[in-house]
């Protein structure tokens, strides 16, 4: 089934998305904008927090899903972390800001946000007092990497005169920020939650990475969960056993998010009162499950 030439049916009610944080697990993202696409879901607002606004930015920019997943499967590790970049003397990070900036740059070039198809919003923090910072003007290369800016992965950014951190330590997944938009049904993918379940994840301290990973995705994941409750559904793609620099992984992960959203499928149509009946979107989703 030619799932890009398929007629859409738009759904009656607004709906936003938003996409939190979790370095390479976030690449679910793509897998659950895929799925919504196919069961002819139309997304009218998006907000992204780090990876989310990465992949968010870049749909909005283009509603190209399928370019992006093609750019990150043709990506691995190495192509954004080298461990020969790892403790370097002169910074306060633990890589080079250059292999992330090339894949900004192939991505997103000099656009701005007024270019988005979507209306689109970035959330970083402000390194001074902690405040969040919510992006929806000027460069959209600029606002998604200081948003991917996690303290000791990458350099902080300045953007005007302030100096800007990865979003999740504010708003990991800013379902507030979607709503706020206009959305009338909010979609929040929070791709942390199951990772961090420590009752299905022995958690790992034998190397710097997993000491990281596990600290920042800890303190994203107690700040995520009251303002989840802002949304009205919530998808959660299991990721459990990938962590953030998991890159090589990324069909994988693409994948667990659109089979997780099959389990929010007659909820979302219900929600969203779109125009199809729930089955017959459920069975356009399992066609695209298994490629009928």
């Amino acid at each position: 089934m030619d799932l890009k030439n398929e007629p859409k049916k738009a759904s009656s009610k607004k709906i936003g998305l938003a996409l939190g944080g979790g370095g390479a697990r976030g690449l679910a993202h793509i897998g659950v904008i895929k799925a919504l696409e196919a069961a002819g879901m139309q997304i009218n607002y998006i907000s992204g927090t780090s990876m989310g606004a990465l992949v968010g930015g870049f749909y909005a920019l283009t509603k190209d899903i399928y370019l992006l997943e093609n750019l990150f499967l043709n990506l691995k590790r190495k192509d954004i972390f080298s461990t020969k970049d790892v403790l370097r003397k002169k910074s306060g990070a633990l890589f080079r800001d250059e292999p992330v900036m090339r894949l900004l740059e192939s991505a997103f070039k000099d656009k701005k946000f007024d270019d988005c198809i979507i209306p689109f919003k970035a959330i970083a923090t402000d390194v001074s007092n902690g405040d969040e910072v919510v992006m929806e003007s000027g460069s959209l290369l600029e606002a998604i990497r200081a948003s991917i800016s996690l303290p000791l992965i990458f350099s902080p950014v300045k953007v005007e005169n302030r100096i800007l951190m990865d979003g999740g330590f504010v708003n990991p997944v800013p379902a507030d920020v979607v709503k706020n938009m206009g959305a009338e049904v909010v979609v929040a993918v929070d791709v942390s939650s199951k990772w961090l379940n420590i009752t299905e994840k022995e958690v790992n301290f034998s190397n710097m990475y997993s000491i990281v990973s596990d600290v920042l995705s800890t303190i994203e994941y107690q700040i995520s969960k009251k303002n989840l409750e802002k949304a009205d559904i919530v998808i959660r793609p299991l990721v459990l056993g990938r962590s953030w620099i998991d890159f090589d992984h990324s069909r994988e992960i693409i994948k667990a998010g659109e089979d997780e959203v099959k389990y929010s499928l007659k909820e979302l149509v219900e929600k969203t009162g779109c125009l199809k009946s729930p089955q017959t979107l459920i069975n356009k989703f399992i066609d695209f499950l298994f490629g009928g």
